[in-house]
């Protein structure tokens, strides 16, 4: 994984990815991936990444996370 995550970073910097721009898409994704995995249930996934509910609510707005994201 190590190897992995070395190449992605070279990748990002060789592109001129700003490290801003590059933390969001990865917060963004990995809450994606935890959401999908708890069948949308917010209360689960906020706990597994370890912040409060209304911090996650607060970052699927600002991430435009679609209604099917949203509770099920």
């Amino acid at each position: 994984m190590r190897d992995q995550l070395e190449a992605l970073v070279n990748q990002l910097v060789g592109r001129g990815i700003l490290l801003n721009e590059a933390l969001q898409e990865f917060e963004k994704r990995f809450i994606r991936k935890t959401l999908d995995s708890h069948g949308g249930n917010q209360l689960r996934t906020a706990k597994v990444l370890g912040i409060h509910r209304n911090t996650l609510s607060r970052k699927m707005d600002l991430y435009k996370f679609s209604r099917n994201h949203r509770r099920r």
